[in-house]
């Protein structure tokens, strides 16, 4: 470049000081600010100044006084340490532009990262609970099942309708050791659709709470990318196990609009909102909600109605083109 510096001089030269040059000099400053550092720029730029003095002086430029001559050069020289400059700070925010989007591009990764960890852990402990638990459970339930009727043979009446109520509780026990199982693993959702799952969950919620909730759908029925129902479906689940945990709601709605190509996922219930830490994002909960939110590309909503509890809210929109579907939460 400063070939090239010194190659615009002697141009500069013989096309006569009627002829400006001084934009040709900036273009090898500039591209040496680029790809070097501040002072090759800045050397650049001197000994583009040098060279358009030496093109100047031997052209023989007239002036009429000489601190006319030093102002033109002070001017050119300045305005070619102001290229160089120019140069090196739009590189630097080049690199930090870079350097964000490769954060962000890390960020995404790590996200998607922890809610696939979370979702193989998940699975499971579900699996372990549907295949160990809840065959242990299910074996004791038949043992005492027969205790019962080995004890009403013997005549044993009062022992043998303990036998039988025992045998009753190990049966609620194994429903509610599948439904936990079941919501660990969520592959439901893809077989049966998004809409009877967030009906399922609804009732598996009430029972295993102990609380009221209730599912509502409303629009078209439509179908769901196996990724996008995933997302809801956790989505709602987390919502309403916060709702019960960290808000004792005892009436929590679960509601699903459809308009289109447009969804929105909604959970309100009458509790006591969220503790201060959790709203704050320090709950692993809400930010594994969040991770999803994001990785469907959008942002997760969370309002406190003036009649009290907590509504979560998720709208998805997507969009057909060519057979490709995009999710936005």
């Amino acid at each position: 470049m400063i070939a090239a510096v010194l190659a615009i001089g002697v141009l500069d030269f013989v096309t006569g000081y009627d002829v400006s040059f001084t934009l040709f000099y900036g273009v090898p400053i500039f591209v040496v600010a680029w790809f070097c550092d501040n002072k090759a720029a800045f050397l650049t730029a001197l000994v583009a100044g040098i060279a358009w003095c030496w093109a100047d002086q031997l052209s023989g430029h007239p002036y009429i006084h000489g601190w006319i001559r030093g102002w033109e050069t002070s001017v050119h020289i300045g305005t070619f340490l102001l290229i160089g400059l120019a140069g090196s700070a739009l590189r630097t925010r080049s690199d930090s532009a870079a350097a964000r989007i490769a954060l962000l591009e890390h960020s995404h990764r790590l996200e998607r990262e922890i809610v696939s960890i979370s979702d193989d852990e998940q699975r499971r402990i579900g699996q372990d609970l549907h295949d160990g638990l809840c065959q242990s459970l299910a074996a004791l339930a038949c043992s005492a099942t027969a205790l019962g009727d080995d004890l009403e043979k013997l005549e044993l009446k009062p022992e043998a309708k303990t036998a039988d109520n025992l045998a009753g509780l190990l049966r609620e026990t194994v429903i509610q050791a599948r439904d936990l199982a079941h919501e660990l693993i969520p592959a439901h959702v893809a077989q049966v659709g998004l809409v009877l799952a967030l009906e399922s969950l609804a009732e598996s919620i009430s029972r295993l709470q102990n609380i009221r909730c209730t599912f509502e759908f409303h629009g078209a029925r439509r179908e769901y990318a196996d990724d996008e129902a995933a997302h809801l479906y956790r989505i709602a689940q987390e919502a309403v196990n916060n709702a019960t945990r960290h808000g004792h709601a005892r009436n929590v709605l679960v509601s699903l609009q459809s308009n289109g190509n447009e969804t929105t996922l909604q959970i309100l219930d009458d509790g006591i909102g969220f503790p201060q830490r959790t709203q704050n994002g320090s709950g692993m909960g809400l930010n594994i909600m969040g991770y999803r939110a994001r990785l469907a590309g959008g942002k997760l909503d969370i309002a406190h109605p003036n009649g009290g509890g907590t509504l979560v809210s998720c709208r998805t929109q997507t969009n057909r083109s060519n057979g490709n579907e995009v999710a936005n939460c």
